[in-house]
């Protein structure tokens, strides 16, 4: 577990690309980070950036970017990555490229060049000779109502990309309380509608107990019924993950779900609304 549970975004001298061995993607995911500022529109409970560290440029160098892109990238492809001492007790099994992330220490679609960005994953691609590895946009959401952000997601879209949408509530009131964001419940719930009627999305809900408590019943009652209201107006879920905390979290009171209570869950969402929804335990009892 301490594989998983260890996601530094540092790695080398890079200042914005690092890899990390993913359980949710099956493999290395190079992960590109957009908020080295720590600039994020949420404040998630159970948020893993340490934000006592100073905060860096919230300028992006895109040049360094894709120089640091793709030496990583030939980095993992050669297996070079795992004769180091981080990632050499890797599983064979998951000692494989598996794709390029969007995500970071904030609120990825944030960034002023965003759609830069992902123009540059989609050239490194190009260059490296990988134009088949997948680019996942990791995202709160918050922002797909933007001319710009909807330019980037239509460039994701034609080069095989997928959208990684966060939703943790199915209620405004659990929402404020997990996500603590000024950003409008209807504005997430419409954004998310809208992109997944261009293009399926997998959803990432992450539950949690705050105090003690985790959500109740006719919370998660309330969470399928909005998967099922997006499907109504049609909208396309081609998955939905549900996770819980496996890192450190911002909030001492905010501990992981068990393992059977992710279980139920998963089996509570897949029947209520006949999606496909993956489950993936939390950090503590897999290191009992």
């Amino acid at each position: 577990m301490t594989l998983f549970s260890s996601h530094p975004r540092q790695f080398s001298t890079n200042r914005y690309v690092y890899p990390v061995l993913s359980r949710r993607a099956g493999g290395v995911s190079v992960g590109v980070n957009l908020s080295p500022d720590q600039a994020c529109n949420f404040r998630c409970v159970y948020c893993q950036v340490d934000r006592s560290l100073p905060p860096g440029d919230p300028v992006v160098d895109l040049e360094r970017l894709a120089a640091e892109l793709d030496e990583t990238l030939e980095w993992v492809r050669s297996g070079r990555i795992f004769e180091g001492p981080r990632f050499c007790d890797a599983p064979p099994a998951l000692r494989r490229l598996n794709d390029i992330a969007l995500s970071g220490d904030g609120e990825p679609t944030t960034c002023a060049h965003f759609e830069q960005a992902v123009d540059l994953c989609i050239a490194a691609r190009r260059r490296l000779g990988v134009a088949d590895l997948k680019i996942v946009l990791i995202t709160n959401a918050t922002l797909f109502h933007r001319a710009s952000v909807q330019r980037a997601m239509a460039a994701l879209d034609a080069n095989g990309g997928e959208i990684w949408a966060k939703l943790d509530a199915g209620t405004e009131a659990y929402y404020r309380q997990v996500n603590r964001s000024s950003t409008p419940w209807r504005r997430i719930l419409e954004n998310l509608r809208d992109a997944a009627l261009v293009r399926p999305l997998v959803l990432q809900t992450l539950l949690v107990r705050m105090h003690g408590q985790g959500p109740t019943s006719e919370e998660l009652d309330a969470y399928c019924d909005r998967l099922n209201e997006m499907v109504a107006a049609g909208g396309r879920i081609r998955l939905v993950q549900i996770h819980t905390i496996a890192r450190r979290p911002a909030e001492s009171w905010a501990t992981a779900l068990c393992n059977t209570e992710v279980d139920a869950a998963v089996e509570r969402v897949r029947a209520r609304t006949g999606l496909a929804v993956a489950g993936f335990y939390g950090q503590m009892e897999s290191e009992a």
